[in-house]
């Protein structure tokens, strides 16, 4: 298995992390604080030396009751980041957005993964640019549009949901000229999924490793709100041991890639994990 983007080729010997640097005013958990550039840099840079793989960059918030942004707002925020990053630091930067303007803007500054959080149900055009580009594309499981997402009836069999969501994902990509080789799936953890059918996608994810063995599996499963509820009301900044447990789980099972906060306490989960597979 490997992961071709616009500049390198993952192999995965070991899971890989993506850290999260959202440059977003209202991000569920660290909205606001890294707005400028200086501190976006030095979150960055904090994060690459605890061991990240891959900075994921964000300039929209989906978190429950969250409002769209312009593209052109949206591109305010993360192109400069972006370009101040790829100029001091070689390390694969992703941009987070469901907008091809915005991807596009990234991809023409710098970055070489597009992490497209509605599988290219929203627009389309993603495709188009990670097509030509080489870029990395990550399709993420969700249903609904950007308003609804967090709010639909849920479904009765979310395994099958998944599946067929990533399906359709791949097909509109594949249509539009992107390559196998450069897609990721990502299982969707927390949108529109209730806090027990995350629980199951998590118990049953080698199903899905084994169902798209070819694809690399991301799990975003930090400091999200299903943790919290498991652990009595636990606020975002207090749900670390509840995120490296779902990080273990998950890397058992086959996951290949992390997004998430707290990167040198997943680098050290991971590690452990791995040790342990090797004596199998």
């Amino acid at each position: 298995m490997h992961w071709k983007t616009t500049r390198r080729t993952f192999s995965f010997e070991r899971p890989m992390v993506m850290g999260i640097l959202n440059v977003t005013p209202d991000s569920f958990s660290d909205g606001g604080v890294f707005l400028s550039l200086d501190d976006a840099f030095r979150r960055a840079e904090t994060m690459i030396d605890e061991g990240a793989n891959i900075i994921d960059i964000g300039g929209e918030s989906t978190r429950p009751g969250s409002e769209r942004v312009t593209a052109e707002a949206e591109i305010e925020r993360v192109v400069s980041v972006i370009r101040a990053l790829g100029t001091r630091f070689d390390i694969a930067l992703s941009i987070d957005t469901s907008k091809a303007d915005v991807a596009r803007a990234a991809v023409d500054s710098g970055a070489e993964i597009i992490n497209d959080i509605s599988g290219l149900r929203w627009d389309d055009g993603v495709a188009d640019v990670a097509a030509a580009s080489g870029a990395g594309l990550i399709l993420m499981h969700s249903r609904g549009e950007f308003e609804t997402m967090h709010s639909l009836p849920t479904v009765e069999d979310i395994l099958a949901e998944v599946l067929s969501g990533f399906k359709e994902s791949m097909e509109i990509a594949r249509h539009r000229g992107v390559r196998d080789e450069q897609m990721v799936l990502d299982i969707g953890i927390g949108f529109g999924k209730t806090v027990v059918q995350n629980l199951e996608l998590l118990a049953k994810l080698d199903r899905l490793v084994v169902e798209f063995t070819k694809f690399p599996i991301l799990v975003g499963t930090s400091r999200k709100s299903f943790i919290g509820k498991i652990l009595g009301g636990a606020l975002p900044t207090e749900r670390l041991s509840g995120s490296l447990a779902t990080v273990a789980i998950a890397a058992w099972s086959g996951a290949k890639i992390f997004r998430v906060h707290d990167v040198r306490e997943t680098v050290e989960t991971i590690a452990m994990v791995e040790a342990i597979r090797g004596q199998i």
